[in-house]
């Protein structure tokens, strides 16, 4: 061929779109007409690409997600902060009904008419349940049909007259219900409220969220989706070598370098297109098996996971153009030449300045924030946030930029000593430490930036963390039983005695006497104190007393006055008569004169973890009866040794009032907030790791296939296939270690940094470091053990048969 004949060089300044556009298409054609191994490089492709598109749409559709669920919530919301709604024929009365089962909170509203008018009902049913009847959930029908319903059926005595739609759920698997009452049993509701309609009105008014739980929100999505992007990454990169075989004899043709180049991107192209729709058949999967899961409390309609459109958009641009991208920087360290492809000489060294430049801009980043993220973080979409996530982000990618150099660095020492396995395994490493590298450069960001987000989980959780003062060793439970006087109180506590699971009760009725000699000009400014009477166990549960026999009454001195100023002295007189509206009420002369022999005690704290003041009367010495507006508290000590004794209290105090519900003790408390941040980062790590783990599962079978031929030579000499097995084990072992060592740096780096920007001293959470750690391991070595089967399929003779 002469040289005038010959195709010219193409130019490296510029090439029309057309061009660009017919060189993509042919390698889409080639994708589909290359016989099976074109066709099985694309399918895994596809399949990588595939799963990170899943769960980029999941991610994607979070926004929505909430944002339907946080519309119904508000749709059916009865509160609001305005002026109080007076009671109408159009107006409805509510108190709340929610209660407790073996650990999973029902959600329940009791409620009666005002009125013969029309009140408003609440989404999702079709009109106001009249007194004992009750419309419940699906998934609350569900449990009260089933046996593990039995005994929560006894906490409801209405009659189910139907099933809540959507529209009044906040997920599918919510429990909840309404039910009627009449207006007199609201007189046992400890709290009730009028409404004229549904649906908050005060949307938009939440406080802002603490800097602190902010950046754990911002570190969290960056470690949740940094692992998906890497993998969407390499798995543009599958088949590399065969692949570049082929472009071998389209040099050969005639094509040039920039045409066989734009021609294997149109390759990969065609492999992340076909992964967008395999991807987005595995999203619409995910979607109909996730709308019935219950994860921590939280569920979803199959309506609500729908992509937000600007980042569905960002996906379908992103994922091919990272493709294309991807393929031709992997190309232009390769020469490919018409008479073959130049990868197995030796590769130049990688550079590292470039590699440590990532780190040290995102440290760069995050330094100016040290101490000061806290200020001006509060509204939202300010730029420390970005800066924030920026450099979280470098830090992480250089992390994995540093895995390949690190890989190459310590494989080129290694020597020709050792077992067989060893050898082979050095020997491919040496070779090819960049897929080697790539394999694990997704679990290297997980466990990095999860180590990380341990050590501020670990800060914000001390944070928001509060010691409430209760001591659940002396009693567990505690019940505001609503009574209108003292005889009501004394029977609800004979009712929780008797009640199975019951060990002790420690119970105690209170009210308010005021002084008879001071502010009788006017009745708000005179003096109060509390009288409580308990028998001798419960007094000596709340304030210190040495000896303590029925008929005995004590005082508590209260803070608030000095001393000898406090009206509550013994030989003097109180008044217990107050008005309707709370006010002491000195006509109707029912004093009460304390006791000469009361003695003066200190207060205790008591299982509740308050202190209270006043007079402390024995049954003997005080008649509970004589209390005209009595308070019931009863602090339930349980038998450990009987199984669901909480759930018999909580159903003796349905009984006692149709919306009362029991209150466990607990020693601690977290903020709501953190709660719910703890559930959402704990479901997206449950998915990104399913996801490292397929697609490592992924990526070893495609440099598996990549290796068919080689395998089955190995064989046929003779090669034992536990030597290939331990060698293959050696080869994903020995980058994992790397990698792992580079990830635990990293980690401790960015969360050093992290800990700085919310002002909270260093710490190392060990515990989650080898939790981390163990399971990046744990994560590699399943891989393996999944990939022995094709493996031991591919070492037989019969794959040196070629076409």
């Amino acid at each position: 061929m002469s040289g005038q004949d010959a195709p010219a060089e193409e130019p490296r300044a510029r090439v029309s779109i057309a061009r660009w556009a017919a060189d993509l298409a042919m390698g889409g054609r080639f994708a589909v007409t290359g016989g099976r191994e074109s066709w099985a490089r694309t399918i895994m492709t596809a399949v990588g690409v595939g799963l990170g598109v899943a769960l980029l749409l999941l991610a994607s559709s979070v926004p929505t997600m909430y944002q339907q669920r946080n519309e119904r919530g508000d749709a059916r919301s009865a509160l609001s902060f305005g002026d109080k709604v007076k009671p109408g024929p159009d107006t409805l009365r509510l108190g709340n009904g929610g209660t407790t089962y073996r650990d999973r909170d029902i959600n329940g509203t009791v409620m009666a008419p005002d009125g013969k008018g029309t009140p408003p009902r609440p989404p999702g049913i079709d009109r106001i349940p009249a007194a004992g009847e009750m419309w419940v959930s699906p998934a609350l029908k569900e449990l009260l049909d089933s046996d593990e319903g039995k005994l929560l059926r006894d906490r409801f005595p209405y009659r189910t007259i139907g099933v809540i739609g959507d529209s009044g759920l906040s997920g599918p698997t919510e429990l909840t219900y309404y039910a009627g009452i009449s207006q007199k049993a609201f007189d046992h509701v400890n709290s009730s409220y009028h409404i004229d309609h549904w649906g908050s009105e005060d949307k938009g008014k939440d406080e802002p969220l603490d800097p602190a739980l902010l950046l754990l929100i911002i570190v969290g999505c960056v470690v949740l989706l940094l692992p998906v992007l890497i993998f969407i990454a390499t798995a543009a990169r599958f088949g590399g070598e065969r692949r570049d075989r082929r472009l071998a004899a389209l040099r050969l043709v005639g094509a040039d370098i920039h045409m066989t180049r734009r021609i294997a991107a149109g390759e990969s192209l065609f492999g992340s297109l076909l992964g967008l729709a395999v991807g987005t058949g595995m999203f619409l999967l995910v979607r109909e098996l996730v709308s019935g899961v219950d994860v921590w409390g939280i569920s979803f309609f199959a309506s609500d996971i729908v992509p937000s459109a600007p980042l569905a958009l960002v996906i379908a641009a992103a994922v091919p153009a990272s493709a294309v991208m991807v393929t031709l920087i992997a190309l232009r360290g390769i020469a490919i030449e018409p008479l073959g492809v130049v990868r197995n000489a030796k590769p130049k060294r990688r550079r590292l300045w470039w590699r440590l430049l990532l780190p040290l801009l995102g440290l760069a980043l995050l330094l100016p924030l040290a101490g000061g993220f806290g200020a001006g973080t509060g509204g939202g979409g300010n730029m420390k946030a970005y800066q924030a996530a920026a450099g979280a982000v470098l830090l992480l990618i250089g992390v994995t930029a540093l895995l390949p150099w690190v890989v190459e660095a310590v494989v080129e020492r290694f020597g020709g000593r050792g077992s067989v396995p060893w050898q082979l395994a050095t020997r491919r490493l040496q070779l090819s430490s960049g897929t080697a590298s790539r394999a694990v450069s997704g679990i290297t960001v997980a466990v990095a930036g999860a180590l990380a987000l341990q050590m501020l989980f670990a800060s914000v959780e001390a944070q928001n963390t509060k010691d409430t003062g209760q001591d659940p060793h002396r009693a567990q439970l505690i019940a505001n039983v609503p009574v209108s006087n003292g005889d009501q109180a004394r029977d609800a506590f004979a009712r929780y005695r008797e009640t199975k699971g019951v060990r002790d009760l420690l119970g105690v009725t209170e009210d308010y006497v005021s002084d008879v000699h001071r502010g009788k000009d006017d009745p708000s400014t005179y003096p109060e104190e509390s009288l409580t009477v308990a028998d001798c166990p419960t007094l000596r549960e709340v304030v210190r007393v040495t000896s303590c026999k029925n008929g005995d009454v004590f005082l508590v001195d209260s803070p608030y006055y000095g001393e000898g100023e406090g009206f509550v002295k013994p030989g003097g007189r109180v008044n217990l008569s107050f008005d309707d509206e709370g006010q002491p009420d000195l006509s109707k002369k029912k004093l009460w004169t304390i006791p000469h022999s009361a003695t003066k005690v200190k207060p205790r704290q008591d299982p509740i973890g308050s202190e209270r003041t006043g007079i402390f009367a024995t049954p003997g010495a005080f008649d509970v009866a004589d209390l005209p507006g009595p308070r019931a508290v009863a602090m339930i000590r349980l038998d450990p040794k009987v199984p669901d004794a909480v759930e018999y209290v909580r159903n003796s105090s349905v009984a006692l009032s149709p919306a009362m519900d029991v209150m466990q003790l607990s020693s601690t408390s977290q903020s709501d907030e953190f709660t719910a941040i703890r559930k959402a980062l704990f479901i997206g790590a449950t998915a990104t790791l399913l996801l490292i783990g397929a697609s490592m599962i992924v990526t070893t079978l495609e440099q598996l296939r990549e290796r068919k031929r080689l395998l089955s030579v190995l064989v046929a000499f003779g090669t034992r296939r536990t030597t290939l097995s331990w060698s293959v084990l050696w080869q994903t072992a020995v980058p994992v270690v790397l990698g792992l060592a580079l990830s635990i740096a990293g980690g401790l780096a960015l969360g050093v940094m992290l800990l700085k920007m919310v002002g909270q001293p260093l710490a190392v959470d060990w515990t989650g470091l080898g939790t981390m750690t163990g399971i990046g391991g744990g994560v590699i070595l399943l891989v393996t053990l999944v990939s022995l089967p094709p493996l031991w399929r591919m070492m037989r003779p019969e794959g040196l048969r070629t076409e």
